[in-house]
């Protein structure tokens, strides 16, 4: 079932909180970042893997994409990025949150599910958005997608190194022609 939107009765009894737009510093990063974004487009893109009537209402789209941003940002794991979203307003704010929440926004394993919903076609959307996010932004230039380093240090490698058995294998195949 597609994300529930927040209702008029929901906010009510928000009334005597602080929003998170009114506490956090204006010039954070992720604050300024989740400014930039377009948010909208997410929704576009991925509510469409979502049924309109049947089953639980989905988590919302901003969240998810928000909470993936900053697995891969921070390099936390799954149980990490929903753990520090629990402690940090910034993140929450990036998240979509209007007020500050003290539980855990979803369960880890809503993650992995909603990576599997939107499979690779919609990893590669998201990838693509940050790319163009950081293009419009001036943090990436055209000049910078003409060269491509990759880090080989952990890649498997077809070589082959000495040993004993080899060294005999070889004399002997050497001496037998």
């Amino acid at each position: 079932m597609k994300p529930e939107t927040t209702s008029q009765r929901q906010n009510q009894s928000e009334l005597f909180r602080n929003r998170l737009d009114q506490i956090l510093d204006h010039k954070h990063p992720l604050y300024q970042l989740a400014k930039k974004i377009d948010w909208g487009k997410f929704e576009k893109e991925f509510g469409k893997h979502y049924t309109e009537k049947t089953g639980r209402p989905g988590l919302p789209i901003r969240l998810l994409v928000g909470l993936h941003y900053l697995k891969y940002a921070y390099n936390v794991s799954d149980e990490g990025v929903v753990e520090k979203y629990l402690e940090n307003p910034y993140w929450q704010y990036f998240c979509g949150n209007e007020y500050f929440e003290h539980d855990f926004p979803c369960d880890p394993t809503s993650l992995v599910k909603w990576r599997k919903r939107i499979g690779s076609e919609g990893v590669e959307k998201f990838l693509e958005e940050t790319i163009l996010l950081g293009q419009r932004e001036g943090q990436i230039t055209h000049q910078e997608f003409t060269r491509v380093n990759v880090d080989t240090t952990v890649q498997e490698k077809a070589i082959t190194f000495p040993t004993d058995a080899k060294l005999y294998h070889k004399a002997r195949h050497t001496l037998v022609e």
